[in-house]
């Protein structure tokens, strides 16, 4: 019997949405549901199941890479539920325990559904240029690229078009895999305003390759308190072999949320609005090995739920980097065995073909944090600023001269959107 591939992309890094020109779509007689019928407790479990799979998948990705670190677990629950939604028995069983989907099929995507629909946000068009590269701008789309006439079953078509927002494109790869390799590049490309080029490499697609999912994700916001450049300067930055390198430093003083705890101190910088907010992780000297390798995601939301605001000065160091996965063996690591097993995989709610598996899992990533904020893929949510502490009490030191953690997350519904490691700021 024939085997066939189908890949999994996930893309994130980039700007508004766009299509790339050249694709047809199928589509469903479904349009996107978004009002979906999610009990509110169902879209926080959901929140809570890419959470806990995001740091799992962080300590599978530290075992085997010894540098910075930067994914967005997010981006990867979805394109992956896509994926879910047309794996039948044992399959399905792996994937949802590796994935931590504890809730069932009926209502486990319209679940998603509601999170991805309260995590948007798009500037108004008539709002001040200026102020709009301040404001949080958060763009997802996903999209399915399946081989034209081939037999796809028109339930999971619809489930796609429904919670999802993803028609069918059509893609020719039995005819010509570069050229929709291309096709999907652009696409990419496009949604990520060129921060993403040429992210499926050359030979990936082949004549048997007959599904490509990808998700592609952008986010942009200043910080509510930004860094003044004036008060940045260079500085040491300590690396875990004893070394340091000199890096640029940012400063400043203010209230934030901050907690600390045996060996660690947490500290969360909001964005403009308040709405989204990066929470940075910094164990002690000699101590980051320690608290990382126990990390887990209750201990992230015990640290959140202990902050209170303080009277701070916070040491913080500019960076900028990229990062590039190939997911397939570290999924399988995870408990994900048979979804990549060409004679085992069951892909029957997407065929009845009984020939497909997961070939590649490909995610690509890009964080820039400077004195003005943040660019990279995220989400967002609205709180109020916590009351201020009384000004003649000495402030608390931050100073993140130490390798450390930071995670972006969604304040509302507490979703962790990126997890990041900066072990040397300067690569």
């Amino acid at each position: 019997m024939l085997f066939i591939r189908f890949l999994i992309l996930v893309c994130l890094a980039g700007m508004l949405a766009g299509c790339a020109a050249g694709s047809s779509v199928l589509s469903s007689n479904r349009s996107r549901n978004t009002t979906p019928p999610a009990d509110p407790a169902d879209m926080l479990a959901a929140a809570e199941s890419n959470n806990h799979f995001g740091v799992d998948l962080y300590h599978a990705l530290r075992e085997t890479n010894d540098g910075n670190l930067f994914f967005s677990p997010y981006s990867i629950t979805l394109a992956l539920a896509m994926t879910e939604a047309g794996a039948r028995s044992d399959t399905r069983a792996e994937m949802d325990r590796a994935l931590h989907f504890d809730l069932p099929q009926e209502r486990l995507h319209p679940a998603l559904n509601a999170l991805d629909l309260a995590l948007r946000a798009t500037p108004p068009q008539d709002l001040d240029p200026e102020l709009k590269d301040k404001v949080l701008q958060l763009s997802i789309a996903n999209s399915v690229w399946g081989q034209k006439d081939y037999p796809f079953e028109q339930s999971y078509l619809d489930l796609l078009a429904e919670q999802y927002g993803a028609g069918l494109r059509l893609a020719d790869y039995r005819a010509d895999a570069e050229g929709a390799r291309k096709q999907i590049n652009d696409w990419v490309s496009e949604e990520t305003r060129q921060k993403i080029t040429d992210l499926i490499p050359a030979g990936a697609l082949s004549e048997e390759t007959r599904l490509v999912l990808a998700n592609a994700i952008y986010f942009k916001a200043g910080w509510m308190e930004p860094f003044d450049p004036e008060n940045t300067s260079p500085a040491a930055f300590n690396l875990l072999d004893g070394s340091s390198v000199d890096t640029w430093m940012m400063i400043q003083g203010g209230f934030f949320p901050y907690a600390s705890g045996e060996g660690w101190q947490a500290l969360e910088l909001p964005y403009v609005g308040g709405t989204a907010s990066m929470v940075i992780l910094l164990p002690a000297r000699e101590r980051f090995v320690e608290i990382e390798s126990g990390l887990d995601a209750a201990q992230i939301q015990d640290a959140i739920r202990q902050m209170q605001t303080t009277n701070t000065v916070v040491y913080f160091p500019r960076f900028q980097f990229d990062a590039s996965f190939e997911l397939a063996k570290t999924l399988e690591e995870m408990g994900m065995i048979l979804a990549f097993d060409p004679t085992q995989a069951d892909f029957s709610g997407m065929s009845s073909s009984g020939e497909l598996y997961i070939s590649r899992v490909i995610h690509k990533a890009t964080v820039d944090v400077d004195e003005a904020g943040t660019e990279a893929a995220a989400a967002t949510a609205v709180i109020a600023t916590a009351g201020a502490a009384p000004d003649e009490l000495e402030p608390v030191i931050f100073r993140a001269d130490r390798p450390f953690l930071f995670f972006i997350r969604d304040r509302e519904t507490g979703t962790i959107l990126f997890v990041g490691r900066v072990l040397n700021p300067e690569g």
